[in-house]
């Protein structure tokens, strides 16, 4: 009788979604999945983000609880001018296409992410995974299959993921050189308000009324465009609050990414005023988000080791498919590494993920 064969040890660098989106597929197959996080403690900024019906498909086969995400239903996008009452509503296409689909949904991205964590670590399909905090990576060799961790310990694994974001420290080792993320020239304020600090207020028809789903307003001031959007998320007890502005000096080193609640006032004071209390219900210090890009990678992988993720295509939030992409990644994971795989098997199987991902992003 040959020998059982032993499952593979996978180890992923980064707890954000598509790291505990990987690690849920990968358990599933019955692997053995260590995740090194570089926090003390991982949570997601409090922000909002879309969940489209591509990444719902794949939630599904994870086992995952919708009634967890607290979701809205997006049912399209209702567009204004900044200037005036006027909007014009913009239904999403697939649902335009095939009136039998499922609605893409909305929700906050802390929901997400801890129905995420509890399917990775809880009890379940396969050996859970192992979450380690405080453990910044500092190198990796692809070819070895190892890691090498900021209190010098070495950690040996058939299978790396870099799901460690923009900023990633493994990309390099994995890409061959360093690639630097590159300003959009697009950053926003961002933040999450409670409804509660909406009530009250007169003339919010254009907000709460007609169809579910974000208000999306823009205008130009001078010759550089302004926006805001805004949608309900966590069964309509928040807001995400995107303010979108256009800024050719966001490279400069001494770019600030704080911004005070006056600033944001100030900066879309030109707004109708319909829409001004939305701005005064932000937070005193509100983050200021520099809407990074990547440019094309000549590759993903590299012997034992890939990328996943926005470490390797960071996305614009334009269409809500930034973690949605990063969510797709695992159905071709699982699809790929399948029970029984070998260690010599990996590299094999990764140029296979990376041929049919590659397109996608």
């Amino acid at each position: 009788m040959l020998p059982q064969q032993q499952p593979l040890n996978i180890a992923i660098v980064g707890a954000g979604i598509a790291g505990l989106a990987a690690a849920i597929a990968l358990r599933r197959n019955g692997f053995i999945v260590q995740i090194y996080e570089s926090d003390k403690y991982k949570t997601e900024i409090g922000a909002g983000l879309g969940v489209t019906v591509n990444a719902q498909r794949v939630l599904e086969e994870l086992g995952y609880s919708k009634k967890n995400l607290k979701a809205v239903v997006n049912e399209g996008t209702l567009s204004s001018d900044g200037n005036s009452e006027e909007g014009q509503l913009t239904p999403w296409l697939l649902d335009s296409l095939n009136n039998t689909s499922k609605p893409n949904l909305l929700c906050a991205r802390t929901d997400l992410h801890a129905e995420l964590e509890r399917l990775a670590l809880e009890a379940g399909e396969g050996p859970a995974a192992v979450l380690h905090l405080s453990s910044k990576v500092l190198k990796c060799d692809p070819e070895a299959g190892s890691l090498t961790l900021s209190n010098v310990m070495v950690v040996q694994s058939d299978l790396i993921l870099s799901a460690d974001g923009i900023s990633s420290s493994v990309r390099t080792d994995i890409v061959g050189h360093h690639v630097r993320p590159l300003a959009s020239g697009m950053p926003s304020f961002r933040a999450v308000i409670e409804a509660s600090k909406l009530e009250g207020v007169e003339d919010l028809a254009w907000l709460n009324k007609g169809i579910s789903g974000p208000r999306a307003v823009g205008m130009m001031v001078g010759n550089l465009l302004r926006g805001l959007i805004i949608y309900p998320c966590r069964n309509g007890t928040l807001f995400n609050v995107v303010g979108i502005f256009m800024d050719p000096h966001q490279d400069n080193p001494d770019w600030n990414a704080t911004g005070m609640c006056a600033e944001v006032q100030a900066f879309y004071a030109d707004f109708h005023p319909r829409y001004q209390p939305v701005f005064a219900a932000f937070p005193e210090q509100a983050l200021k988000w520099r809407m990074l890009t990547l440019p094309y990678l000549p590759t993903w992988i590299r012997g034992h080791a890939a990328l996943v993720g926005d470490t390797a295509h960071r996305m614009l939030p334009t269409f809500s498919q930034g973690a949605a992409l990063a969510i797709e990644v695992t159905a071709a994971l699982h699809a790929l590494l399948l029970p029984g795989t070998t260690p010599a098997d990996v590299p094999v199987h990764l140029a296979a993920y990376e041929a049919l991902r590659v397109c996608r992003a």
